[in-house]
């Protein structure tokens, strides 16, 4: 029963637009450290699978960039969408393709965008998952011992404890929660049975296959036709086919919700999820005495407090401003309030309208 590492990476990080862009997302960025955002989670995902048995999950426009960094890829090391349609159809997708020649292999699904710096206790907590995927026919999600109420994360609710591998705690799952405004995020801390949800999954391809075919029969219908052609000059234009018929949903809401057999084992490690240019600025440290922080040739800060500069290769002078972002680009320069820095989707979403391709 082998473990397959799947690395989903076809997102284009809109949050973390301008340096994320189309053909060159957030996941194939520095954030922090001299590896990407995908090295990271590759080579982390080593420890539990072969580099033989670990999928990435992107489009074909995406493999070039992600081979030259990742330079032991090859092709099967591929598993290639024809368009997003989210999480569900691209795990399903996924599900499939290792049933061919190995329905009881066991995925360990984690997002490309991950920062965590304690990888010796998610290597353990992983592989706790494992065992327990091995042994049920179950649908396991990693939830992370929350710090602070935080509102730009989905929430898991724990329910009872099933039992033990070790000293790792399994729960069943009582409910998930979307991301909640901030007086909602500090009741689920008071009480003590909310976890942040870390987007990180684990089950048998089998398993996740049955259920899809019970809660996503249309998705499930089009890709058992479309893998009829499996291997065949036929199979690229059957999925392109299953694609454009299957509607796109999060597997959270087409699996997770709705399945009985859901549980959670809680991470311990130190987690982040680089979803928007706030968070990057929590985790860059203190920075000036006004708590700035600049990472650019230099900075003229004129009564300025807590903001974040990124603009390498230039000066950056500021005057009575607090609180603010400020991305400087070759071509774009972004500013907005930290408080707002999840809305900087909108942002890339206002230029597809206008057909402002050239700067996404």
């Amino acid at each position: 029963m082998a473990v397959y590492g799947v690395i989903m990476a076809g997102g284009i990080g809109s949050r973390f637009w301008p340096q994320s862009r189309k053909l060159y997302p957030k996941q194939l960025l520095k954030v922090f450290g001299e590896e990407t955002l995908i090295q990271q989670s590759y080579n982390r995902l080593l420890k539990l699978s072969s580099k033989e048995n670990i999928l990435i999950v992107t489009t074909n426009e995406l493999v070039p960039p992600i081979s030259e960094q990742i330079k032991e890829l090859s092709n099967k090391n591929f598993v290639i969408e024809p368009l997003g349609k989210n999480t569900a159809p691209c795990l399903a997708l996924t599900a499939f393709q290792i049933a061919q020649s190995d329905p009881d292999g066991v995925m360990v699904v984690v997002p490309a965008d991950h920062l965590i710096r304690d990888v010796g206790v998610f290597n353990k907590t992983l592989d706790t998952a494992v065992s327990f995927a091995k042994e049920q026919d179950a649908l396991i999600t990693i939830g992370i011992n929350p710090t602070h109420p935080e509102t730009g994360y989905g929430y898991i609710q724990n329910g009872d404890l099933i039992g033990k591998i070790g000293d790792q705690k399994i729960f069943k799952v009582k409910t998930f929660a979307e991301k909640p405004n901030l007086d909602t995020a500090k009741r689920f801390i008071e009480s003590k049975d909310f976890f942040w949800n870390s987007g990180m999954f684990i089950w048998r391809a089998s398993v996740l296959l049955k259920e899809i075919e019970n809660h996503l029969p249309g998705i499930y219908e089009e890709f058992s036709n479309a893998f009829k052609y499996w291997k065949t000059p036929q199979f690229n234009e059957q999925i392109d086919v299953a694609y454009k018929k299957i509607k796109g949903i999060s597997i959270d809401y087409g699996i997770m919700q709705e399945a009985d057999n859901v549980f959670m084992i809680p991470g311990n490690f130190d987690w982040n999820d680089i979803g928007s240019w706030d968070v990057v600025a929590k985790l860059a440290g203190e920075g000036d005495k006004n708590s700035n922080i600049v990472n650019a040739k230099g900075g003229a800060l004129i009564d300025t407090k807590n903001t974040y500069i990124n603009s390498p290769g230039k000066l950056v002078a500021t005057v009575g401003v607090d609180d603010l972002i400020i991305i400087d680009t070759e071509d774009v320069l972004l500013i907005c309030k930290k408080d707002r820095s999840q809305d900087v989707k909108d942002v890339v979403d206002d230029l597809k309208i206008k057909g402002l391709e050239e700067y996404l």
